[in-house]
């Protein structure tokens, strides 16, 4: 445990020493304020925060590979993690710390987030349960889309590379279930098997063809589901130990 305390206090330093997670956190509010105003700006808008939820989902599949790309890659490059894992640190302690660090970073940037809800409950009436239950999901999906990207740090010293795969893996699996509602027969259960992202958005979608499914859906109309719950934590803990394989695999080169 102190080791991962150790790893998480430094990365969270670098993360705030540099200007990088400044400008996330700017690009995030500004992403989510917008969809957050046009989700509430019609005369008969609905008091939630499904704009904000929908703005949040779509900017973490680039966020997330952003904030993770250098935790591990950059390791590779310095030649440090070599050094790191020679040390008496497990890998398994090198990948929590990291993603937590991580993880602490996109609550610091929804915290600060938080005035849109302060503004909901000023002007509007709002349903504290729904609210709370969108939340719970955002949280469980930034820390699917973290582990994610913290797995494509894994695969390359190259920070770019973390983020293009990392980004790639999470639109995947972020139209998968469109692609499923077209495909037929086993292969449609699969996909919505593997779904990670929310078809869904403050646009009308429907015109499109494109339901409110999946996952994140459930949280976004405020439903609590013991199954989305369990998925995005198996997600996190999949790609948390796939890392870790990585990185247990270099110690043996």
């Amino acid at each position: 445990m102190k080791n991962i305390i150790i790893i998480l206090s430094k990365e969270l330093k670098t993360y705030f020493a540099s200007p990088m997670a400044y400008i996330v956190a700017a690009a995030y509010l500004a992403i989510t304020g917008f969809f957050f105003v046009a989700s509430v700006s019609d005369a008969f808008s609905e008091a939630s925060i499904r704009g904000y939820l929908a703005g949040a989902t779509f900017f973490m599949i680039f966020m997330s590979p952003a904030i993770t790309m250098r935790l591990i890659a950059e390791e590779q490059k310095l030649g440090t993690l070599e050094l790191l894992l020679t040390s008496p640190v497990k890998e398994a302690e090198v990948v929590i710390g990291k993603f937590l660090a991580a993880f602490l970073t996109v609550i610091i940037m929804i915290i600060l987030s938080m005035y849109f809800v302060i503004i909901l409950y000023i002007f509007g009436d709002p349903d504290t349960g729904p609210l709370f239950n969108g939340l719970l999901g955002l949280l469980l999906y930034a820390s699917s889309t973290l582990a994610i990207g913290l797995f494509a740090s894994a695969l390359s010293p190259n920070q770019i590379v973390g983020l293009v795969v990392g980004s790639g893996i999470l639109t995947a699996l972020t139209i998968v279930d469109f692609v499923a509602s077209r495909i037929q027969g086993i292969g449609s259960d699969i996909l919505s098997f593997m779904q990670l992202g929310a078809s869904f958005s403050v646009f009308d979608l429907g015109a499109l063809g494109v339901a409110e499914s999946g996952h994140f859906a459930d949280f976004a109309r405020g439903i609590f589901s013991i199954t989305d719950v369990v998925f995005y934590i198996s997600i996190t803990i999949v790609f948390l130990l796939l890392t870790v394989i990585i990185l247990e695999s270099r110690r043996w080169r």
